[in-house]
């Protein structure tokens, strides 16, 4: 299964794509298009679109996994995001790809086993669990992949008929061995 992961926005989207066949996800590509704040609202949100496009197809993913908007002070921020989000959804649809959605807490959870992470955390659990080596300079593409990594983690769990998660840390541990790092 190959998921394409989007983190929108109208400054910078996140895309990240990864496979996922068995016990491990590895990594295919990943990028963040910077979005000029001076260009038009619709010429970004059709950039956005474009690029989510071109993904689709040189990747060939099989479904479209994005973040749900989260309600901030600013509501014209948060519009802009519902926008953004929108326009990948759409290009996902009309290529014909099953969306899931989840919320950042949801994503969060799913790669470090606590929904209140922060960046930094999602971050460098991210680079663990992809292998990644190299610096990167910003979240927004580590972001996509953990919402690729979400549904990673989602689909297993409704495979195992998981019906919940009580938080308990010691459960994460033990469903989740291969994102524990070793120190060898």
């Amino acid at each position: 299964m190959r998921i394409l992961g989007i983190d929108p926005g109208t400054a910078v989207t996140g895309i990240g794509i990864i496979d996922f066949a068995g016990s491990k996800p590895s990594l295919i590509h990943f990028e963040s298009l910077h979005l000029r704040s001076s260009s038009l609202l619709t010429t970004r949100l059709k950039i956005i679109y474009d690029k989510c496009l071109e993904c689709i197809e040189e990747f060939s993913p099989d479904l479209l996994a994005v973040e749900t908007a989260f309600y901030g002070k600013n509501i014209q921020s948060t519009l802009k995001l519902g926008q953004a989000r929108g326009v990948a959804i759409i290009a996902g649809l009309n290529s014909e790809l099953d969306v899931f959605e989840y919320s950042p807490r949801e994503i969060k959870k799913s790669v470090t086993g606590s929904g209140a992470s922060s960046k930094h955390q999602v971050h460098y659990m991210v680079k663990a669990i992809l292998g990644i080596r190299e610096e990167l300079t910003d979240y927004d593409c580590t972001d996509a992949l953990a919402v690729a990594l979400c549904h990673v983690y989602r689909f297993r769990e409704q495979g195992a008929n998981h019906t919940g998660s009580s938080g308990d840390w010691a459960k994460f541990i033990r469903n989740n061995p291969e994102r524990i790092l070793s120190r060898k």
